[in-house]
């Protein structure tokens, strides 16, 4: 990436065509939609892993709460959330 200098009115600032001017967004259309895929995925982990309450309270039932759905599924969701939303930060507009 070429860097120009400014006049000299400017001293030696130089022009950096990253630095966001005049208010603009940081990130593109694109990075907020796969924010919010992640977020969204995130949330559907957390579902995932909730609830499954025991019929009744004298029983305890593993199957339950040791399900595969539990254990395995909303991890694997919640980390792929995690992975589209470093993804979408560190991704160019």
């Amino acid at each position: 990436m070429a860097r120009t200098k400014l006049s000299d009115t400017t001293g030696t600032q130089e022009k950096d065509p990253d630095i966001v001017k005049d208010g603009g967004l940081l990130y593109g259309k694109r990075n907020y939609i796969f924010i919010l895929i992640a977020i969204g995925l995130i949330f559907l982990g957390l579902l995932l892993m909730s609830g499954g309450h025991m019929p009744s309270d004298d029983v305890w039932d593993e199957s339950i709460i040791y399900s595969f759905r539990r254990i395995t599924l909303a991890p694997i969701v919640i980390l792929l959330g995690l992975g589209v939303g470093v993804y979408a930060i560190f991704t160019k507009k």
